[in-house]
């Protein structure tokens, strides 16, 4: 980890296609479908499909919004850069600063469900202490290169939609009908089940700041975006209306490990150990790909000297911007030991809207000859955002004043920096 890193200007442009699509398919089913399901099935009822479809909708215009965007300017971090380009440098920083909080967020939860699972098939150890070590282990195996994490991670992949595929097939034979009925226990519940797995569907766009890694960006980015949707909300709705099927929302509502609760009622116990290693797979590859998206968010955001330099170093043998690796996977590890998943949720969901309305906002800038899609997509897509933005406020209103805070944070980030500009000027 030494500064001969500094040597090497950029990154390696090594993923194809199928590694692209992998990254953000890996970054979507996860946590959300594993455990985030239990919540939102405690607030929508049997209606949590409803609540899918609203934020596979919301998350659809915006992935738009990022399809053109990518295809525009393939360049590592992401939204970030677009609004740093389109919009202005403080929103560009407060974009950038909201993503890395929003993922930093979203890898501590992750790691927490994959230690629950995992806690469910093998008793007794502590959870928190079990997700910040595997946050370091995956922190570890970014550190050593992206080809390295996109092969483990398109294993991850594979794997944990062919156990989701058997979860689907196993639960068609063992559905009550009656769980569906009520069908819809509140029209808020809805829309507050969305906001929750709306948090689940944001990782469509980790791909976009990866870029300068992938292969044919503008053609391949894009792509990838909108493959990762597609694919990922199909098996969401199916496995949520499986899993309703099987032991009813209100259960789903009240268990720590739903899914693999769900393949238990089936009454072959080993079942649930089965989709216990799919909870284990998937959480485990949303974590690799926000370690991934973090540390390359940073890394561009300390190229443009609105944070330390030192994270824009990249090693030498290893091609990755190393202490922006080890920054943020520590920073999982330790949040894991002081907050709850809902809180951690709440916090990530609200910073996810706050960077892909500045998306939607920065789309809207751009010149016609640039632009894929009618304006409509992102005045769409920015009008959402700030619509589960209030309602985030009512859902978690501790988690929308640490998301406050977070911006305000970054806001004190930026204005210091200029000051030391200047006076270096």
């Amino acid at each position: 980890m030494g500064r001969q890193g500094a040597a090497r200007p950029g990154m390696k442009a090594t993923l194809g296609l199928f590694d692209a699509t992998a990254i953000s398919v890996g970054a979507i089913v996860g946590a959300g479908i594993y455990v985030v399901i239990g919540i939102t099935a405690g607030l929508a009822g049997p209606a949590m499909v409803l609540s899918m479809v609203i934020a596979a909708a919301i998350s659809l215009v915006t992935a738009l919004s990022f399809a053109e965007l990518s295809a525009w300017l393939p360049r590592e971090g992401g939204v970030y850069a677009f609004a740093h380009e389109l919009l202005s440098p403080f929103v560009g920083f407060s974009t950038g600063w909201m993503w890395v909080v929003s993922n930093t967020f979203t890898g501590s939860a992750v790691s927490l469900g994959f230690a629950y699972y995992f806690t469910a098939i093998v008793p007794g150890l502590n959870p928190a202490w079990l997700a910040a070590g595997l946050c370091l282990l995956f922190t570890l195996l970014n550190y050593l290169g992206v080809k390295h994490s996109a092969n483990v991670n398109n294993f991850l992949v594979v794997s944990k939609l062919l156990i989701l595929a058997f979860f689907i097939v196993l639960g068609v034979t063992h559905m009550h009908p009656s769980n569906f009925t009520p069908f819809v226990k509140s029209g808020s519940g809805v829309l507050y089940g969305s906001i929750y797995i709306f948090f689940a569907f944001g990782g469509f766009a980790r791909v976009a700041v990866v870029a300068e890694e992938v292969k044919d960006p503008r053609r391949n980015v894009p792509r990838a975006i909108v493959l990762s949707l597609v694919i990922s909300t199909v098996f969401y709705i199916l496995v949520g209306l499986t899993a309703v099927g099987l032991i009813s929302a209100s259960a789903l509502g009240n268990s720590s490990s739903p899914l693999a609760d769900a393949a238990r009622s089936t009454g072959a116990t080993w079942t649930g150990y089965v989709i216990s290693l799919g909870g284990l797979l998937a959480t485990a590859s949303v974590l690799l790909t926000s370690v991934l998206g973090v540390s390359r968010v940073s890394y561009a955001m300390a190229r443009n000297r609105e944070l330390p330099s030192a994270l824009a170093l990249v090693h030498k043998s290893y091609g990755t911007p190393y202490y922006s690796v080890w920054i943020a996977g520590t920073l999982m590890a330790v949040f894991v030991l002081f907050l709850s998943l809902d809180k951690v949720v709440a916090v990530s969901t609200f910073a996810q809207l706050f960077y892909y309305g500045a998306a939607n906002a920065a789309a809207l800038r751009l010149k016609p000859a640039d632009a894929r899609y009618p304006r409509a997509v992102p005045v769409a897509g920015l009008a959402a955002c700030i619509v589960l933005l209030a309602f985030v406020l009512f859902a978690s209103p501790q988690g929308w004043a640490i998301g406050v805070l977070s911006f305000a944070v970054g806001t004190g980030i930026f204005v210091a920096g200029r000051k030391i500009k200047s006076r270096q000027a």
